[in-house]
């Protein structure tokens, strides 16, 4: 379980990296990787890996999107979205827990959810700091395409990698 939960918070930092640079908010891979975590991962250990990614960047460790680490980064524009990772991951968890990773209607309902868990949040924190209007204009809607596909890639993923396991299992029985 510890092991999975480094390699998950590996997979958060490396996905942080990969980024279409925005402001105040970069678009990176996070969101799909954090709702492909709580799928294969269920509602804890998905919970548990997202917060050790959370302590590697308040520890100072270069994890997060940009140069920034520590408190002062995890108290700025993103600060609502880390939230949102947390809450993101122990939702699609439990859903996952329930069955909902193996349909691939309800995985994408569930990281549909997971998505609208992570916005919230994220736009809340923004709102506060900038307003609505410019939380809307720079933290929900030029996400929304991106969201989508990540939404489709991170089901497909998900599906592809349940027949993966399928078929192994199968060999070995």
């Amino acid at each position: 379980m510890a092991m999975a939960a480094v390699l998950g918070s590996v997979l958060m930092a490396v996905s942080a990296k990969v980024q279409v640079p925005f402001y105040p908010v970069p678009m990176t891979l996070q969101s799909m990787v954090v709702m492909l975590l709580g799928m294969a991962y269920g509602s804890r250990l998905a919970v548990a890996t997202v917060l050790l990614y959370l302590a590697e960047g308040l520890a100072g460790l270069p994890v997060f999107a940009g140069a920034g680490a520590g408190p002062a980064y995890m108290m700025g524009p993103t600060a609502g979205y880390l939230v949102g990772f947390v809450l993101a991951a122990g939702v699609i968890g439990l859903l996952a827990e329930r069955g909902w990773d193996r349909s691939p209607a309800k995985a994408v309902a569930a990281m549909a959810l997971g998505h609208a868990m992570l916005f919230v949040p994220g736009v809340a924190w923004l709102a506060l700091l900038f307003g609505v209007d410019k939380a809307l204009a720079a933290g929900l809607w030029p996400f929304w395409a991106a969201t989508l596909l990540k939404t489709a890639l991170g089901a497909v993923l998900m599906q592809a990698a349940w027949k993966i396991v399928a078929r192994c299992s199968a060999r070995r029985g």
